[in-house]
């Protein structure tokens, strides 16, 4: 599991990055819960939730492929297209006007990541039947 390891592990930066500006949104208007009716404090929560929602997932996905002896270069492959999807998407989502393509090549990254995974463990399964 070396190279899902090393893929959580540069997405660990990423999250905390997320959750800390979470944290100082909510510092800024003293919110405990919710957004307070703050914009910027939602798109901040988006970001860290869409995050959150996504990448476990996915890095399980790898997992999996790994495990089944995927091709070193298709998993390298993804966890790169992650990365970068998830940056994209995450910086896209909290600016206010939001660059909407930046969204979009994110979330796009994100699921061919997602189906090309789970395609290779489909493959790979079915080759060691």
């Amino acid at each position: 599991m070396f190279i899902t390891a090393l893929y959580a592990i540069l997405l660990v930066p990423v999250f905390l990055v997320l959750s800390l500006s979470v944290i100082k949104s909510r510092r800024q208007g003293k919110i405990g819960l919710g957004d307070g009716g703050q914009k910027e404090l939602l798109r901040r929560m988006r970001a860290h939730a869409n995050f959150a929602e996504y990448v476990p997932f996915t890095l399980l996905l790898m997992a999996l492929a790994e495990s089944l002896s995927a091709h070193l270069l298709i998993l390298h492959a993804c966890g790169i297209c992650l990365f970068f999807g998830r940056v994209l998407h995450a910086y896209g989502i909290s600016q206010e006007p939001e660059p909407m393509t930046l969204r979009v090549i994110g979330m796009a990254l994100t699921f061919t990541v997602m189906i090309t995974l789970a395609t290779t463990g489909l493959w790979r399964l079915a080759a060691s039947l």
